[in-house]
């Protein structure tokens, strides 16, 4: 496992071990994680940890095309009880994905750090919100890094981080707004990063590595 120091670099992403971990240490500023999502990498660590940099041999994307719809959420679609704007509110929205409780799950990954990290990254306009509203009330979002801005390639591909969800579905339908609309502005693929049952059920599926930095 690599220990990072100041320098600005992450050694090969072929270095990782069989949990994807790549890398210790180094720290959460911009132009580390700019540097890092294009290359294939993410932080992901808990609260007392020191700074853990992923790279999964497996990657869980979804390519927009591949969005699949329930025929129940279609109906909830229809219903039109909740409304959706796009990067309006994200300290908000990452606020209240540290702070919902997740079923098997102690505490956050997000930590002070990261949060306050994003935040810069929102401000550079490369980390960005969608938020779901029911009532005047924010029910539901999620946050990424849109990649578009910082990509030399013609790839545009947006890095999904952690979504929430305070009243039933209003996750998905931020979800699937989001993926509606990077279909209409021609994205290449929505990095999902983990396996997880609720993605796949959505139409994301895990590629090899080294497919998913080609895309990149």
């Amino acid at each position: 496992m690599y220990l990072l120091s100041n320098k600005l670099i992450f050694p090969p992403i072929e270095l990782t071990n069989n949990d994807g971990i790549l890398a210790i240490g180094g720290d959460l500023s911009p132009e580390r994680l700019i540097l890092a999502y294009k290359s294939g990498i993410f932080p992901w660590y808990n609260q007392g940890e020191p700074i853990i940099w992923y790279s999964p041999n497996r990657r869980m994307v979804l390519f927009p095309k591949d969005l699949k719809i329930s025929k129940s959420m279609q109906q909830v679609l229809q219903k039109e009880e909740f409304s959706v704007t796009f990067n309006q509110n994200f300290s908000e929205v990452i606020a209240n994905c540290k702070s919902i409780g997740r079923k098997g799950q102690n505490g956050t990954w997000i930590t002070n750090e990261m949060q306050e990290a994003y935040q810069k990254l929102n401000q550079l306009g490369i980390a960005k919100s969608v938020e779901v509203w029911k009532n005047n009330e924010l029910v539901g979002g999620l946050y990424g890094i849109d990649l578009t801005n910082i990509q030399t390639s013609s790839s545009s591909v947006f890095c999904g981080e952690s979504m929430f969800s305070k009243v039933s579905n209003a996750s998905k339908i931020a979800f699937i707004y989001l993926i509606k609309k990077l279909e209409k502005e021609n994205y290449s693929l929505i990095d999902c990063q983990v396996y997880n049952n609720h993605l796949a059920s959505l139409g994301a599926k895990e590629i090899p590595r080294n497919e998913f930095i080609k895309m990149l």
